[in-house]
């Protein structure tokens, strides 16, 4: 306003005549094009629907599908008198939005909302699915879609390594372009300014196809009720690279919601969760969603102790990190699929469970067996089953202050050590857990996953399971 020779007291008047511009520069684009401008009066539309209606039905492959006006609450200024003043201060209040629906030939249908007030804030919104869906025809591979799901595609491997490209891409030129579609004063009054573009919420879906629906109907069931029982608060702060320990300070909350036509269960950690549902009867979808980056670190220059140094820094939401951003979320659907890997959908054979209740004899020494009903060793393999050390493994001392509690010396540290040892060793000669290489740590093999998962779905040690 200063550079325009425009007093402070001047404020509404010189900001009413540029939210003026853009409602006319909206209509303008819309009746140019030939499209629909659609004054909405509330929430109740769903505007992608509408959007989505109106393209199918004018045929639109490319190019303004429609235009949406709403009035909305948005984040502006007011100017305030009083002493000192009068003075511009940061303020809640209502204004004109405009929904640019366009169908787009790279990313497909997106929408870019822009505020008519200052600072004439602007979301754009876009689905990697629809990127891809246009890759995929690019290179000629056929596929199948139904909504927001593919079904059936010829080369998933290709499609994978097309669908990994999008966060790669030059995010702040693209963004930048699309503003300039919706915004005219970039070229006028704001001439040499630019947007600082920031990632308000990112969705990360893995979707894992069947291709036998008998066999999805049969193992869904059993995920929702795997993934509410057994993924503890401990698991699903692992699954999002979290600590269970003093410094997490924060909710960790689990709900399961059935809905037509299935099943939905969603982790929440703070601002972020995992969420687990079913698409098109055939398809699970792992879906990671990142609100507050904060919560998690990124390798940049910062400073620490007042050196700069390149190190692990809390994320910020600029565009540019959506790379680590997919890091991450890849790694939480990952983690979370092989955790719920533990549910098999076949249970031990009769040898198995033969073999874990008799004794057995290795190199000439006898080892005892396990007793499945006893709770002593069920809450041994409901603790070695714990998602989170399907990840990093699990050492002697993880299980031994479950089993026995803290030890009150070292002696007494030492015994229940051999102890633990000792049950480590009854289960690897059964080949149910391996060593973890160049480590103290072992892991559950296929096999021990199979019986112990068994074992835990019979026998519930009075609630303890986690």
């Amino acid at each position: 306003m200063s550079s325009k020779g425009v007093l402070l007291k001047e404020f509404k008047r010189f900001v009413s005549k540029q939210a003026f511009c853009l409602k006319k520069f909206g209509l303008d684009l819309a009746l140019r094009n030939g499209r629909p401008y659609i004054v909405l009066n509330g929430f109740s539309v769903r505007k992608e629907e509408r959007a989505r209606e109106i393209a199918c039905k004018d045929k639109i492959k490319e190019g303004v599908v429609c235009v949406f006006s709403n009035v909305e609450g948005c984040n502006s200024f007011r100017i305030k008198y009083g002493e000192g003043g009068p003075y511009l201060k940061n303020a809640r209040r209502k204004c004109l939005c405009l929904y640019f629906y366009i169908m787009d030939s790279v990313f497909g249908l997106i929408h870019i909302r822009i505020q008519t007030w200052f600072p004439f804030t602007v979301q754009i919104c876009m689905n990697g699915h629809e990127y891809l869906e246009r890759q995929l025809c690019n290179a000629k591979i056929g596929y199948t879609k139904e909504g927001n799901c593919f079904t059936e595609i010829e080369d998933f491997k290709k499609a994978q390594e097309l669908s990994d490209d999008f966060h790669s891409l030059c995010w702040p030129e693209i963004l930048s372009g699309l503003a300039e579609k919706v915004n005219p004063l970039l070229k006028g009054l704001l001439s040499g300014m630019k947007y600082y573009w920031v990632t308000e919420q990112a969705e990360y879906a893995t979707d894992v196809v069947f291709g036998n629906l008998d066999d999805f109907e049969g193992l869904y069931e059993k995920f929702l009720n795997y993934a509410i029982q057994r993924f503890g608060s401990k698991d699903i702060l692992t699954f999002l690279d979290k600590c269970c320990d003093g410094r997490f300070k924060g909710d960790q909350f689990n709900i399961c919601r059935r809905r037509m036509p299935g099943a939905r269960v969603r982790h929440w950690v703070k601002h972020n969760w995992i969420k687990m549902y079913n698409k098109k009867g055939r398809v699970v979808r792992i879906e990671t969603v990142i609100n507050h980056p904060y919560d998690f670190k990124i390798r940049r220059n910062g400073i620490r102790k007042g050196e700069k140094v390149y190190d692990w820094f809390p994320m910020s939401k600029w565009v540019n990190n959506l790379h680590r951003y997919a890091e991450i979320s890849r790694t939480a659907n990952g983690r979370y699929l092989d955790g719920l890997a533990a549910q098999e959908d076949s249970g031990p054979s009769t040898e198995d469970m033969k073999n874990l209740s008799a004794s057995v004899e290795e190199n000439g020494r006898r080892y005892g067996a396990f007793n499945p009903a006893k709770e002593d060793d069920v809450l041994l393999m409901a603790e070695i089953m714990r998602a989170e050390y399907l990840i990093r493994g699990f050492r002697n001392a993880d299980i031994r202050e479950v089993l026995f509690g803290k030890a009150s010396n070292k002696k007494q540290r030492q015994r229940q050590a051999t102890k633990v040892s000792r049950m480590f060793k009854k289960l690897h000669v059964r080949k149910m857990i391996a060593k973890i290489p160049h480590s103290h740590r072992w892991r559950v093999t296929d096999k021990g996953s199979r019986i112990m998962g068994t074992v835990l779905d019979w026998y519930n040690p009075l609630g303890k399971v986690a």
